[in-house]
């Protein structure tokens, strides 16, 4: 129930203090403050995510212009821009990080009863990345090759509730294929991924470690096929095959059995090929599961449009990072409001409308529930009505 809060404080209130001094203390991030801390700078960053700031000097205007308010937002000190550029180089990025995967796992245990519309209890992850273009000459550690800089945003999808569980940030020129040796497996849980994770030393690696896999071939894949499964081809589907990698090389990465389904969408006239460990699923929620992949591309889309993660407000490695984190938690604390408030609005309605109203004192239900025309209902990133089965 809002007590006289600020929109802003309710939004933050998601936040248990204790857990967000534990992050702090871990990298000692106070240590040097005199009066500027860790939560200050949160909240000055968070408050530029929700509503749209494109630059330090934005926010310290913003913020000063309503100097009275400040401390019923969270605020325990004067928000410059010099202050605000110093602590985001100078204080760890790994203290939004692990506030981040606080908020993550609130927000999935929200999200746990989301329902894939498939019969599956096993959790399905989404594999993938998206780079974000930066001048080289202004952030030198981000090189993608010699003439552009990049950094690179490989993040690990929940399918249930769209909501991002790892996320790991590199220079642009980071293959794909190496985030393989720093993710977290899950015994049981299914990992879609496309073909450019494509290496069997390192899939070998995440079966044994008990996870599943489900990954687009590549075209001059050498297949030598031991068994063939009857199918319905007026499905899509043209073939369900068990056997093993031809490759002598490949065949000693995956010793054992693999299982290649090969599904032509009728829509596009386009023919793919997926492997798989796994031989007891249907053919077609193996080939519906990676059509969901594409929740992925709709996360990495929605973020560049609604988030400001495409310009930064610092140059350095660790500017960047913290900007990005914060960024995360902005989202994953409008994903959490939606599931605990029980809000119909699409995510890009109510950040519309929180945006606007951060200084209200109203409570954020009847906010929202009273704007319920202020979207269209495909806006959202987690529909995705308009896309095609495999519009690759």
């Amino acid at each position: 129930m809002n007590q006289g809060k600020t929109v802003f404080s309710q939004i933050i209130s998601r936040i248990q203090p204790e857990q967000f001094h534990r992050c702090v203390a871990r990298y000692g991030g106070d240590s040097r403050a005199r009066s500027f801390s860790c939560w200050d700078q949160f909240l000055a960053m968070a408050f530029a995510q929700l509503t749209y700031r494109e630059s330090l000097r934005d926010i310290e205007t913003c913020l000063c212009s309503r100097g009275g308010q400040l401390y019923h937002l969270g605020f325990r000190a004067r928000v410059s821009r010099s202050t605000l550029a110093e602590a985001n180089e100078t204080r760890d990025w790994r203290i939004y990080a692990d506030l981040g995967h606080r908020l993550i796992a609130k927000a999935r245990a929200l999200y746990a009863d989301e329902d894939l519309g498939l019969d599956l209890d096993e959790t399905v992850y989404a594999l993938d990345s998206t780079i974000i273009d930066l001048c080289l000459n202004l952030f030198p550690w981000a090189r993608l090759h010699h003439r552009k800089g990049a950094i690179k945003l490989h993040t690990l999808l929940d399918l249930r509730g769209s909501i991002p569980t790892f996320i790991e940030i590199t220079e642009g020129r980071v293959q794909d294929v190496n985030i393989l040796d720093r993710l977290p497996i899950e015994p049981g849980a299914y990992y879609v991924m496309d073909r450019g994770y494509l290496d069997f030393r390192r899939l070998y690696r995440l079966k044994q470690a008990g996870g599943h896999f489900i990954i687009r071939a590549k075209r001059r894949l050498h297949f030598i096929r031991h068994l063939s499964r009857p199918l319905d081809k007026e499905l899509g589907v043209r073939s369900d095959q068990i056997g093993r990698v031809a490759s002598k090389a490949t065949s000693r990465h995956y010793p054992e059995k693999l299982r290649r389904i090969r599904f032509h969408d009728l829509e596009t006239a386009r023919l793919f090929t997926f492997l798989t460990d796994q031989f007891n699923l249907p053919a077609l929620t193996v080939c519906e599961l990676y059509r969901r992949r594409w929740h992925v591309e709709l996360f990495f889309k929605w973020i560049k449009q609604h988030l400001r993660i495409r310009t930064f407000y610092g140059t350095s490695a660790n500017a960047v990072k913290t900007q990005v984190w914060i960024a995360v938690c902005a989202f994953v604390l409008v994903a959490i409001l939606k599931k605990e408030l029980k809000i119909p609005q699409s995510l890009h309605g109510m950040l519309q409308v929180l945006s606007v109203n951060v200084f209200e004192k109203v409570p954020i239900l009847q906010l929202l529930t009273a704007h319920p025309n202020n979207i269209q209902p495909n806006s959202d990133y987690m529909s995705f009505n308009q896309l095609k089965m495999f519009d690759l």
